[in-house]
């Protein structure tokens, strides 16, 4: 592969959304994106269904979770401190609206830095790019 090809990958935004309560793919949403990040590609992430929760302040809704301390344990950082180092590398997210109404959650209850929004906006954004779902 060329130092080209690899500059050209890098610039390109990722797309991702999730759709559930699992707490597993949620973790998982987020050391991809933060780790695209990391790399220089912007990232937006769409959170749909019971996956509104892991932008709520708690995520209490979240499905299978890990504790903190096991995840210290293990040397593996905990979601929460995923979903603040994807903020402080400029992720951009948004809150399915009617998610948001199936988890009970108001745009109060989230996290700062989360635009509510339906799918509608989220493919307005992703253009013609491709889109990984979780």
């Amino acid at each position: 592969m060329s130092y080209a090809f690899i500059v050209m990958m890098a610039s390109s935004p990722l797309f991702l959304t999730l759709a559930d309560a699992s707490w597993q793919r949620a973790h998982y949403g987020f050391v991809l994106a933060t780790s695209a990040l990391s790399l220089g590609r912007p990232t937006l992430l769409f959170a749909g269904g019971y996956s509104v929760h892991v932008f709520s302040h708690t995520m209490q809704g979240l499905e299978g979770a890990l504790a903190t301390e096991e995840l210290l344990r293990k040397n593996v950082p905990s979601l929460h401190d995923l979903r603040e180092a994807f903020f402080a590398l400029d992720g951009r997210a948004i809150a399915c609206e009617t998610g948001m109404k199936m988890a009970g959650l108001t745009p109060q209850e989230l996290v700062e830095g989360v635009r509510s929004g339906g799918m509608i906006r989220f493919l307005t954004e992703v253009e013609d790019h491709p889109i990984l779902a979780l």
